[in-house]
Parts: structure tokens; sequence; C-alpha cells
């Protein structure tokens, strides 16, 4: 049943403009955003010829690349959760979900994987254009992996928190904008840390740029990788017990 459920929320997805739309925008403005790291690699290659341990393609082009689209996806996927129960809920057909023989967890993890598996393909289209790059230079492999795994996870944390404001929300528009300030406010602990030039072990750990930046230099830590992995499951279970009392008041 959440493979039923992920499927048909895929679907649903292109059924609007909306997704259609946004997959459009992000192809165009990754495709920039590449295409200007080449030229700029190409304009300083030949003084990077003579620089001990000079950065290659994948520090020049690849993670800045990634570290751009970590920024513009934190933007996006509000928008594309808000509608996941909230828009449920405002149609009158969550009570007719919710009675159906579905475990509530089904629910949850059908929406949850369906809405991420768009994002997934973004992910995955925006992968392409660095490895075209094979064609007339080398990447180190190790580091893109780390940065496409870095952002599969911050895209997955991004969808968690989506989907539990919009169980919570009353209006898509709503639960868009608490996504929108809570990622924010948790993308921005590092830098406010910076900003006061002190530190804490508290604002370190809670911090998602902290983490995506340190699995971006391809340091596979597993203190990184857990940490994302329990944020997604508390969100998750967060949205479970939220949409439980929904059923309970039925």
């Amino acid at each position: 049943m959440i493979h039923t459920i992920a499927l048909r929320e895929f679907k649903n997805q292109f059924l609007s403009p909306l997704a259609w739309t946004i997959l459009a925008v992000l192809q165009f403005i990754f495709a920039y955003l590449f295409l200007t790291q080449v030229e700029a690699f190409n304009s300083f290659q030949t003084r990077l010829a003579g620089v001990d341990n000079a950065p290659g393609l994948t520090d020049v082009i690849v993670m800045p690349l990634f570290a751009n689209a970590a920024v513009i996806l934190l933007l996006v996927t509000p928008l594309l959760t808000m509608r996941l129960i909230c828009e449920e809920r405002r149609n009158k057909t969550l009570s007719l979900l919710l009675s159906a023989p579905l475990a509530t967890y089904e629910i949850i993890l059908g929406k949850y994987l369906g809405v991420l598996a768009l994002l997934m393909s973004v992910v995955m289209l925006m992968t392409l254009m660095p490895l075209s790059l094979l064609v007339g230079g080398t990447l180190d492999f190790g580091k893109l992996f780390s940065n496409v795994l870095g952002l599969t996870l911050l895209v997955s944390a991004f969808s968690a928190v989506g989907l539990y404001m919009s169980a919570i929300a009353g209006h898509p528009t709503v639960a868009a904008i608490s996504s929108f300030g809570l990622l924010i406010l948790l993308w921005m602990l590092d830098i406010s840390r910076s900003i006061r030039g002190n530190s804490s072990e508290l604002f370190d750990y809670l911090s998602m740029l902290n983490h995506f930046q340190s699995l971006q230099t391809g340091l596979l830590n597993t203190e990184d990788i857990s940490y994302f992995l329990l944020f997604i499951a508390t969100f998750l279970f967060l949205s479970i017990r939220r949409l439980e009392n929904d059923r309970l008041q039925k």
C-alpha cells in the first residue's frame, strides 16, 4: 500500500502545472549555474596548472553546483510538500483516506516517498551535468558521490519537515511558509554561530548547513549521516502521530 500511495502521489504531482514548471525552471537554473562554473574554470585553468595540489573539476564545478542547489531546493521543497495533507483536509478527502483500511504510517510514508521521488528526479537530472565533464576531463567520484548523498539526505530532510507542516496546517500557504521558516532557521544556525564568533555544540549539531558541508568535502562521517536519518525519522514520526489524532477524532 505504501508503494500504491507513493505512485499515486507522484502521478498527482504532474496533474497540475506546478510540478512541470518547477522541474523546467530548476533545470534551467542548474544548467546556468553549471555552465557558469565551467566557464570560470576555463578562465583560470592555465593559472591552476602551475599550482601544487590545485583544485580540479570536482572542487571548482561540482561542489559549488551542489551547494547552490541545496539553497534553491530549500526554497522549492515547501511548494511541493504544502498540499500533501492539508489539501486532502480542505477537499474533505482526508476522512475518506483515514477511513480506508490503511495504517497511518502507510499513508504518511506513501505521501512522503511520492514527493521525494519527484525531488530525487531533480537531483538525478542535475547529477548528469557534472558527469558530462567526463567527455574531456576527470572527476573525483568519491567527492561526487558524497555530494549526491549529502544533497539526497538534505532534500529528504526538507521533505519530512514539509510533510509535517502540511499535516498540522489548515492551508497550503501556511504550510509552505511554516516549512520555509523552520528550514531557514535550521540552515542559519551555523551562520549565526560564525557571526558571534563562539561555538555551541548544540548549534553545531542542529545546523543542517554544518552537516551538509561536512559531507560535501568527501568525508562520510557517521555523525552527519545519523543526524539526517534521525531528523527524517523524527518528523515522519510526528506526522504519523498528528494523522493518528485526526483519525481518532473522526
